[in-house]
């Protein structure tokens, strides 16, 4: 009753206020009528209070995200089922489900009646502009009378999470490494399309597994013949992107966002292609190779990705070649590079790797300098402005067009 008490609301404190008044004049006035009055006055919101307090019906919520997954500016839909699982039912409620401002502010239903076992449906939707993870709950429910006195509130703890993702930008096919764009080793692959018995063997050395003695060889040949080692490689990629203030100054600079939605599409699109891919950053490998969705596992980091305190690119470099690793491609995506980071950058291409840096800038004020610095240590540049213009710099960058700039002149 206390907490029933404690949810009057701004008309029923007004009637409290009004019947107690009524009723002291009453009695310093010697008015009989006047009593009778304030005590009606004081009496209907403590009555809808005290019938609001006993309410004993339950309710369950059930919440689904259309997709749980979205990029920055789609819409997804919020479906809500709001169930009556007692045996009275339900008075008026108003149901407010709690949602972060980016995603559009809260959303508000006003329900007059849900009968015994029933159930409704409700459904709105939601947008973000700001990639980012949102929660999406709890769903507050709020029990009222039918004269507004008294409103209860009551929370579920059933929370849903939006992960809205950068954009990511759909590039050519093929890739800049030369490789197959279905991934793997074309040889090996025929190889082992042909069969076993297709299999060029060779002569059996010592230590060799008998098990993989090819008997028909051996008894053509006259000596013993194993089969060879069938082993399908799929070529491994390292993504880097910088996420360094210093190379995108500014309180929310574009060419940030720009970056991480081009970091988003190349890494899609290696990874769809069947490159085995790693994430890394100026602080270090952020995402190691994974068996899984990495493609949603990369979104999903990148939907989080802010901007740095770290000064220097070199630990991060680090991370581009880890121990016994051979990457066959090596993609760094960076903001603003002085001479001492290109320097740096330059110096972490190594191995037989075919190395993309693509400059996220614009106005290029400083790209044209860190662009002739990389290109002369081995590197293929491409310098945009948007992700927009990936596209067409991916396609450059993979017919070696190294000296182009896809933004501007570099």
């Amino acid at each position: 009753m206390r907490r029933a008490l404690a949810g009057l609301t701004t008309r029923g404190r007004s009637f409290v206020a009004a019947g107690a008044t009524a009723i002291v004049c009453a009695f310093v006035l010697g008015e009989r009528d006047l009593l009778r009055a304030g005590v009606l006055v004081l009496a209907l919101p403590l009555l809808c209070t005290f019938a609001v307090s006993r309410t004993r019906y339950r309710l369950a919520c059930a919440r689904r995200l259309r997709p749980a997954r979205l990029p920055a500016g789609r819409e997804a839909r919020a479906d809500l089922r709001l169930e009556n699982v007692s045996r009275l039912p339900s008075g008026l409620l108003m149901v407010e489900d709690q949602v972060p401002y980016a995603l559009g502010g809260r959303a508000r239903f006003v329900l007059d009646r849900i009968e015994p076992r029933g159930s409704r449906q409700l459904s709105y939707r939601i947008r973000s502009d700001v990639r980012g993870r949102y929660q999406v709950g709890p769903l507050v429910v709020r029990l009222t009378d039918p004269f507004g006195m008294v409103e209860l509130i009551r929370s579920f703890s059933l929370a849903d999470t939006l992960v809205v993702t950068p954009e990511v930008v759909p590039l050519p096919p093929g890739r800049p490494d030369g490789g197959p764009p279905g991934g793997g080793d074309g040889p090996a692959r025929a190889l082992a399309a042909a069969g076993e018995d297709d299999a060029a063997p060779r002569e059996y050395r010592h230590g060799d597994d008998l098990r993989r003695v090819h008997w028909r060889s051996t008894a053509r040949r006259g000596e013993l013949m194993v089969r060879r080692e069938e082993q399908q490689r799929h070529s491994a990629a390292t993504l880097f992107l910088d996420t360094r203030r210093r190379a995108f100054p500014g309180e929310a600079p574009p060419a940030f966002e720009q970056a991480v939605s081009a970091a988003a599409s190349v890494g899609a699109h290696l990874a769809e292609s069947g490159m085995r891919l790693r994430y890394a950053t100026d602080e270090g490998e952020a995402l190691p190779t994974s068996d899984g969705d990495f493609t949603g596992l990369l979104l999903d980091a990148l939907a989080v990705a802010r901007r740095s305190d770290v000064r220097s690119l070199v630990p991060g470099l680090g991370a581009l070649h880890g121990a016994g690793r051979e990457n066959a491609l090596v993609v760094g995506v960076f903001g603003a590079l002085g001479g001492e980071d290109a320097h740096a950058v330059a110096a972490a291409r190594r191995g037989a790797a075919v190395h993309l840096a693509i400059l996220v800038e614009r106005g290029g004020a400083t790209a044209a300098g860190a662009a002739r610095t990389l290109r002369a240590a081995g590197w293929r540049v491409a310098v945009v402005g948007a992700a927009a213009e990936l596209p067409a710099a991916w396609a450059g960058l993979g017919d070696g067009g190294a000296e182009r700039a896809a933004g501007g002149g570099a």
